[in-house]
């Protein structure tokens, strides 16, 4: 029966991981600036997530510092999203994807720090190779350089977030473990914009197309894909998890090459870059199913 939720729990991270993949491309689509796009997004998702508690009548109590742990959980997820969609506002898809690929290095030196295990010697050479894949995405995409920063910020952030929600998600239910994350994170959000004087009239003036896609990124792609991604948990390692998400690049570049075409079509070199990276993701992966 374990074996078979296993399975089931797999399948259902890949589905997800492929939501997040169009992630990408409609944060590409939605015109706005990356700040009010994942405010936008994250509110949205608290009231899709709120309106699915009411139905199913699920109990919000949690202890005082669970909720706290959840809503600075809920930060850092916040923190991830602006990097990532600022990443791709100053470079392309193809580009934050591909930097977004070594989030399963950053696990493997998190992971020993949260979990208490020792480091393994080949996470470590692998972790070399991947910056020799960075490294010839630095050289060939040079113009970049502050779009590839960002998503590797981005990479930082999405590691110490699944580290931090492996906790979490074997203890509570996964709905109520997302609505206190997303709310904690458009709180955050909301405080700096208050004091950096973000809400101006124009701010609440969204054009028909953004409004359908922000729709959609905050109900499949953000309250749908986070609850989902958050059940898994339950029945898969942090590692695991980071592990398949790093598969999100691969269905973000081939959805950004179908939708935009010659716009994200990159350089051989690139390629090669990204294509090591990916590598030793998939080898490490394998090397740790192989020892298990």
């Amino acid at each position: 029966m374990q074996k078979d939720k296993n399975v089931e729990s797999y399948l259902k991270l890949h589905l997800i991981v492929f939501i997040w993949g169009f992630t990408a491309v409609l944060g590409k689509l939605i015109s706005l600036e990356a700040l009010p796009l994942v405010w936008y997004r994250m509110i949205f998702a608290t009231g899709f997530i709120l309106l699915f508690i009411a139905v199913k009548k699920i109990p919000l109590k949690l202890s005082r510092k669970t909720i706290i742990g959840l809503l600075f959980a809920g930060l850092i997820i916040a923190l991830h999203w602006l990097t990532f969609f600022k990443a791709i506002k100053e470079s392309n898809i193809s580009v934050t994807l591909a930097c977004l690929a070594t989030g399963a290095f950053f696990t493997s030196i998190l992971e020993p720090i949260f979990y208490k295990r020792k480091i393994i010697a080949y996470e470590v050479l692998f972790g070399l190779i991947v910056i020799i894949g960075l490294y010839i995405i630095f050289k060939v995409e040079g113009n970049y350089v502050y779009g590839i920063i960002l998503a590797l910020s981005s990479a930082f952030l999405s590691a110490l977030f699944s580290v931090i929600n492996g906790k979490y998600a074997v203890k509570y239910d996964p709905t109520v473990i997302s609505f206190y994350e997303i709310l904690g994170g458009v709180l955050c959000l909301t405080i700096f914009m208050l004091f950096n004087q973000s809400f101006t009239a124009s701010f609440f003036q969204l054009s028909v197309n953004d409004l359908i896609w922000l729709l959609v990124l905050s109900s499949v792609c953000t309250a749908y894909a986070f609850i989902a991604s958050v059940g898994v948990m339950k029945y898969l390692s942090p590692y695991t998890v980071m592990l398949t998400i790093n598969l999100e690049p691969i269905y973000g570049i081939i959805l950004a090459l179908i939708v935009f075409n010659d716009k994200e079509k990159m350089s051989t070199q690139f390629y090669i870059g990204a294509l090591i990276i990916l590598s030793t993701v998939i080898l490490n992966g394998v090397l740790k199913n192989r020892k298990k």
